[in-house]
């Protein structure tokens, strides 16, 4: 087995400031997230950007900008910039913080599909929100599908590509697989891959063993077991913990993060740190050691921080 490659999704674009006051917003406190789990032995940070005066998810250049160079200027982690985005944002103004960072490493997201928040919005009232943009973001995304077609998908693979920037592939469903391999096909892809498979996202695959099984099986069934490695996140919790445990027992890397899982135990608001402290926990049990940046980078292929611009 390779060195556990463990990813931080420090703050995302899904959850809204209200659901926890540890949630980091301003470029500080994203970047000083990202440094505190870097010393903690995390391998490399997934970042998104978000408005410093109310949170909301940002797909400001400069600001993304600002994060990764003061991560950069403490820590030689790998960093991973969101495609992703968030509600609202076009496919370009999504691509284009990595395009502009010239990132070591971006998401790249395998397909459209619904991708929904709404059920959060139970757990508050109207006046429990902390900014009046929050219970929209979350409601309006019962109607929200979160667009990736071939055409942007072929757009997205053509500028990472120019910019030697590697794809980190965003699979929520075995459908997606199957678009990474006409993407490959077509020639817009080429192995080795980095693989995330998504699993609890409503709208995408559930967080059980039997879907990250059917997904594992049906990779190695369209790349070879040998042209791919993959990482799992397991979206909220106890998923993100149960999710990872069964990924390193086979091999696999993980992602944590407050992106993804908001509890460290139920009913418990975690932090970032938190999070990578308990999953280091579970790897010590499973004897996965973590991969130091330098060795992940030659796990993965990357192009090294001297390649970036930032």
């Amino acid at each position: 087995m390779d060195k556990l490659v463990l990813s931080v999704a420090v703050t995302g674009s899904a959850t809204v400031p209200t659901q926890s006051p540890y949630i980091p917003i301003t470029p500080e406190q994203i970047a000083s997230d990202a440094i505190a789990c870097a010393e903690l032995g995390a391998t490399a940070i997934h970042i998104h950007a978000r408005d410093p005066k109310n949170g909301r998810p940002s797909p400001d250049k400069e600001l993304m900008k600002t994060i990764a160079r003061s991560i950069k200027a403490k820590s030689d982690v790998i960093v991973g910039i969101s495609t992703g985005g968030g509600i609202g944002m076009t496919p370009l103004e999504r691509l284009e913080p990595a395009s502009y960072c010239e990132s070591e490493l971006a998401s790249f997201n395998l397909g459209s599909m619904n991708f929904s928040m709404h059920t959060a919005a139970r757990h508050y009232n109207s006046d429990d929100y902390l900014y009046d943009w929050e219970e929209e973001h979350l409601r309006g995304s019962k109607g929200f599908i979160f667009r990736n077609t071939f055409e942007d998908m072929e757009l997205f693979a053509s500028t990472m590509q120019a910019k030697m920037i590697k794809p980190e592939f965003e699979a929520y469903d075995i459908g997606h697989l199957h678009n990474l391999k006409f993407l490959e096909k077509t020639g817009f892809a080429k192995p080795p891959y980095w693989i995330q498979f998504v699993l609890g996202v409503l709208g995408g695959m559930a967080a059980t063993a039997e879907s990250l099984m059917m997904m594992i099986q049906t990779a190695d069934r369209l790349f070879g077991k040998e042209n791919y490695r993959y990482s799992v996140i397991g979206v909220g919790y106890p998923m993100q913990f149960q999710m990872a445990a069964i990924s390193m027992a086979m091999g696999g890397h993980v992602r944590v993060g407050l992106e993804d899982n908001i509890f460290l135990r139920r009913g418990q608001l975690a932090t970032n740190m938190q999070l990578v402290e308990k999953v280091k926990r579970l790897a010590e049990e499973l004897e996965r050691p973590l991969a130091t940046p330098a060795e992940a980078r030659s796990i993965l292929g990357l192009k090294g921080l001297e390649a970036v611009n930032y």
